[in-house]
């Protein structure tokens, strides 16, 4: 076609006629030798609904949106009268698209439905979102999935592997359209807190938060956390089977009489037991692995083992309850679900609904806090170095609004473009008697003395977020180690070790910490002592029934010499010489 202009407007003239199918999306791509046209007709583009503009004219007048709302017009008619168009990704890079009808110039082809329809479901639910910088937008959106609320109505008949409660959330006084259309007001996923903007002694550097102590005991952040324990009695070959009781002291694997002490004479344990970690829930034995030992020798007594689930070194809560039922195989499945609660604490994390998240760095008792002329005292303390590089601006606009929202009794709209501007928040909050900055004179909690500058403070809505200081504090001393290596282990469920890695080892030449790095990397960690020849530098073994050296080169003629090296290096010394290559030790005196 020599004429691609006209050829894409005749194609989308048809389209809005009627004439071709409106599924049909047609992309033009000018380069500076040639002009490419692509229609594209495939299955399973993502596609999304636009307002067309002609000519600086917005294709919908207010006669089509009264039919909309008395119901005589539906959405999908509005494609059939040509007000709106379906675009997907492709078509979409040739619009030009207005964000209001007020934005609307010559240049425009298309109009957004809503503002808010750029934005997904979860996204979506953060207050003035357009005065905020993209990345925190993106950081909010992944980090309302791990906010705590309620999960479902139902969760004392729920046996889920783990669920996290909120036990009072409440619905935020700056709210979102999409808030209500995906329920957020009905299942709230945060708390409303007076947050003050300060410097909290020195507590909340490096983003970490101020919380008040005595807000906490009233239930700021407190949530309650079910882990559900499992145990299948399973049959097995030859007619034995695990049976559920207290285990005997002479089964293999017997943990000590206290740690069977919730446990009822069937195995189970008793609901609203205190349990620790290591406590056992449920009581089962199992009979021997290798039953055709004891087949074999009829003679020898069957020793069973203790086969119990016991609670998580860690946890630490109460029985909920036991559910019994039945695998598809037909074995005795027990559930045990145990309760614990889970007061805001130090290390724990918080978010605003802006992407400043950040850990309790302490918690200080309401008499310590600092407070206003009126009284009011703030549940938590944000440091201000969290806000000028981060250009967050959306919570310090949602903090106004919520100051605003309280003083009114009333629920504020902050949807992006489209909610409540900012003028008219500062002449509300001036009109009530506050500062419309959102500044106040605020009095140091423990001198009495009032700050010289005014404090930024207002209503935020936080999240708690689901990574707990308790689920993740791990220390060790001594412990396993790796069968291969003779390592420490890895992993907090294991009780590994806390891993020193090449960076942190780095470090300690740099600072020229020899000893530290010989205590590290070799005393505390797979220390061995090998004997080798010196004549060939090949390790010696020791012959039990000669009673001395024996080297594989020059046999009963060693000079014996120890040598104290990693198990890691000594492996890999031996993995070498499984592949014939001789690594020769030459061993000299260090004075």
């Amino acid at each position: 076609h020599t004429d691609w202009e006209k050829l894409v407007s005749e194609l989308k003239a048809m389209r809005r006629s009627g004439e071709i199918s409106p599924m049909i999306n047609i992309a033009y791509h000018k380069y500076e030798h040639v002009t490419e046209v692509e229609i594209f007709t495939d299955e399973g583009r993502v596609r999304r609904p636009l307002i067309l503009v002609e000519k600086g004219e917005i294709k919908l007048n207010p006669n089509t949106i009264e039919s909309l709302k008395s119901g005589t017009l539906k959405f999908r008619d509005l494609v059939s009268i040509g007000s709106v168009e379906y675009l997907d990704a492709m078509e979409e890079e040739n619009a030009l698209v207005a964000v209001s009808p007020e934005a609307v110039t010559e240049s425009h082809n298309y109009l957004e439905v809503s503002p808010l329809l750029m934005l997904g479901a979860v996204a979506s639910i953060i207050p003035y979102s357009n005065h905020n910088q993209s990345p925190r937008n993106v950081y909010e959106a992944s980090m309302a999935k791990q906010a705590l609320g309620i999960s479902s109505i139902a969760n004392n008949l729920r046996v889920d592997s783990r669920i996290h409660l909120m036990i009072n959330p409440q619905k935020p006084l700056v709210k979102t359209r999409t808030i209500e259309l995906l329920g957020l007001n009905q299942r709230p996923i945060g708390q409303n807190l007076v947050v003050a903007i300060l410097t909290g002694y020195g507590y909340n550097m490096e983003d970490a938060v101020v919380l008040n102590k005595s807000s906490v005991e009233r239930g700021v952040g407190f949530t309650i956390s079910y882990r559900t324990y499992e145990v299948e009695a399973k049959q097995y070959m030859g007619g034995e089977k695990d049976r559920l009781a207290i285990p005997d002291s002479n089964v293999r694997g017997y943990r000590g009489e206290q740690y069977y002490r919730v446990l009822d004479v069937d195995g189970l344990a008793f609901p609203e037991s205190d349990v620790t970690g290591g406590t056992v829930l449920v009581g089962m034995v199992s009979p021997p692995r290798f039953m055709e030992e004891y087949t074999r020798a009829p003679a020898r007594e069957m020793v069973w083992r203790d086969a119990s689930e016991a609670v998580r070194p860690t946890e630490v809560g109460v029985v909920d309850n036991i559910y019994i039922t039945k695998t598809e195989e037909g074995n005795k499945l027990v559930k045990a679900k145990v309760r614990s609660i889970c007061f805001a604490e130090i290390g724990d994390k918080f978010a605003s609904r802006h992407g400043q998240k950040g850990v309790v760095g302490m918690l200080f008792p309401q008499a310590d806090m600092p407070f206003t002329e009126s009284g009011i005292v703030p549940d938590l303390i944000i440091n201000p170095h969290a806000f000028p590089s981060r250009m967050t601006v959306g919570q310090l606009i949602e903090s106004r609004a919520g100051k605003l929202a309280a003083a009114k009794g009333t629920i504020i709209d902050g949807s992006p473009f489209i909610g409540k501007p900012l003028d008219e928040l500062r002449k509300e909050l001036a009109e009530l008697g506050f500062k419309p900055s959102g500044t106040e004179v605020l009095y140091d909690g423990l001198t009495g003395r009032k700050y010289e500058v005014e404090v930024f403070i207002g209503i935020v809505y936080y999240q708690r977020l689901h990574h707990l200081v308790r689920d993740k504090i791990h220390a060790r001393s001594r412990g396993q180690v790796q069968i291969l290596t003779r390592q420490p282990t890895e992993g907090r469920s294991r009780g590994g070790g806390l891993k020193f890695g090449e960076m942190e080892r780095d470090c300690l030449i740099a600072y020229g910490a020899s000893y530290l790095l010989l205590d590290r990397l070799l005393e505390q960690s797979d220390k061995y002592t090998v004997y080798y020849c010196e004549k060939c530098g090949l390790p010696a073994y020791y012959d039990l029934k000669q009673e001395k050296f024996i080297c594989p080169v020059h046999g009963k003629d060693v000079s014996e010499r120890p040598v104290n090296m990693s198990y890691a290096f000594y492996l890999l010394l031996n993995e070498l010489l499984s592949m014939g290559i001789y690594p020769k030790l030459i061993f000299e005196e260090v004075m």
